[in-house]
């Protein structure tokens, strides 16, 4: 999407709108009527503190905005620009993600809980981040699309919570999993060719077709209780092979 987009244009870089008037907006939503966002130009906004709960932020244009701590529970972000974005210590539980522009994004601490997250995340930091139970794997529906799944290559990740998560087919190459929670995940599929897994428990994931090439998998944690480790693929080629 970024090579048919012209990242300095006022539609990437203006605001159409200033924070007062998306509180007034806000406040006039409803749980009968959440408020409705959909396509506008938020870039560079300080909208940090809001409540965006069940809000539809479809395809708007939020490119270094400012949303730390905000609640964006439910939300639909679905083929937002998010480029830069500040959403640490933000709640995005259960929002939907699809398609979602979010280089250079910062979720540190950020709660993405059972959120559905097709987005492009390459070199996002999400040190700390919740994703537990979260749905980044492909969507098999829509392949006139390209294969969508979370792309989170050379990613933060160091210390995250990805328990119960669904990495199926995810990209996550060159990312830094450090300590991170991997419990019961579902990485089958896997792009992980140079990540840095050193750390992280790994109790009941499930590994198989995993591409472990040239990954560090040094000091693994809950190792014998993880699945199809022996079937994950270039094993042998990892830099730093997990202790047995």
């Amino acid at each position: 999407m970024l090579t048919h987009a012209d990242m300095q244009s006022p539609e990437m870089t203006e605001a159409e709108m200033s924070r007062a008037e998306v509180e007034a907006l806000l406040a006039a939503a409803s749980m009968e009527q959440p408020a409705d966002l959909s396509g506008r130009r938020l870039n560079g906004l300080d909208l940090s503190g809001l409540d965006f709960g069940r809000a539809s932020l479809r395809t708007a244009r939020l490119n270094k905005t400012r949303l730390a701590g905000a609640k964006l529970d439910g939300a639909v972000l679905d083929q937002a620009w998010m480029i830069d974005a500040d959403l640490s210590d933000a709640s995005l539980q259960g929002a939907s993600l699809f398609g979602t522009q979010m280089i250079g994004a910062h979720l540190d601490r950020a709660n993405l809980s059972r959120a559905r997250i097709t987005a492009d995340l390459t070199r996002a930091s999400l040190v700390g981040a919740k994703l537990a139970g979260a749905n980044l794997s492909a969507d098999m529906r829509n392949q006139s699309m390209g294969l969508m799944r979370g792309n989170l290559t050379s990613a933060r990740l160091s210390g995250a919570d990805l328990t119960d998560a669904n990495l199926g087919r995810v990209v996550l190459d060159f990312a830094d999993l450090t300590g991170a929670d991997l419990s019961r995940a579902n990485l089958t599929g896997a792009e992980l060719g140079g990540a840095d897994l050193t750390g992280a428990r790994v109790s009941g994931a499930n590994f198989a077709g995993a591409d472990l090439n040239s990954a560090k998998l040094a000091k693994l944690r809950g190792l014998p209780e993880a699945l199809g480790f022996d079937r994950a693929r270039n094993l042998d080629l990892a830099t730093t092979p997990p202790a047995q």
